[in-house]
């Protein structure tokens, strides 16, 4: 197994964002938060970034057209020996095949998902029990729902476009972040030196 870009997919509550920044920690490959890499853009000057802070501002979200344009700025700079995590991206079909096609052009070929599941009604319990922690007033039971419901309506469609088209891997989630951790190890047979196995 020889990988250079690697997607996490999974609900809210999934843990996918914990684990997806401890692997690319791990195989010191760029972790590709979408949201971050949003702000980051947004707190430039470039015409492209005034915009997008103005969608974000203004609670707007942001047209496909708009997420291309980041992307593709922010992959030019990554060197192409450099593997890349991407967590938050795709989330809809037409992410996954611009997102696949546009790695392809750049010499990316060997793409992996990493699936991590977990039931609908863990991801709300998690996710009200993490509201509770970090005190957010506006994030109710039924905002979660709802965020959860749009998830399985847009990203589930994805799935079986990144089946057919990279190696994939279905991961519980409901084990304990270290187990989940070892089971991701297993599947993409990393050895003890964080290297791939051949």
């Amino acid at each position: 197994m020889n990988l250079n870009t690697i997607f996490f997919i999974g609900p809210q509550g999934s843990g996918k964002g914990t684990q997806a920044k401890f692997l690319a920690k791990r195989l010191d490959f760029f972790y590709w938060e979408m949201g971050g890499i949003l702000r980051e853009v947004a707190a430039g000057e470039s015409i492209l970034g005034i915009r997008i802070k103005k969608l974000i501002d203004s609670g707007v979200l942001l047209q496909d057209d708009d997420l291309y344009q980041v992307v593709k700025m922010r992959l030019n700079e990554i060197p192409v020996s450099k593997g890349v995590i991407f967590d938050g991206i795709p989330r809809r079909l037409g992410q996954a095949e611009f997102l696949l096609g546009y790695l392809k052009e750049q010499g990316r070929v060997d793409f992996a998902t990493l699936y991590v599941t977990l039931p609908k009604e863990e991801s709300l319990a998690r996710l009200l029990k993490r509201a509770e922690i970090e005190k957010r007033a506006d994030d109710t039971e039924e905002k979660i729902r709802f965020r959860l419901d749009q998830y399985e309506k847009e990203t589930v469609p994805v799935l079986d476009y990144l089946k057919a088209n990279s190696q994939f891997f279905e991961i519980d989630g409901r084990p304990s972040v270290d187990e989940v951790r070892q089971n991701i190890n297993k599947a993409l047979k990393l050895d003890e030196n964080q290297k791939f196995a051949k």
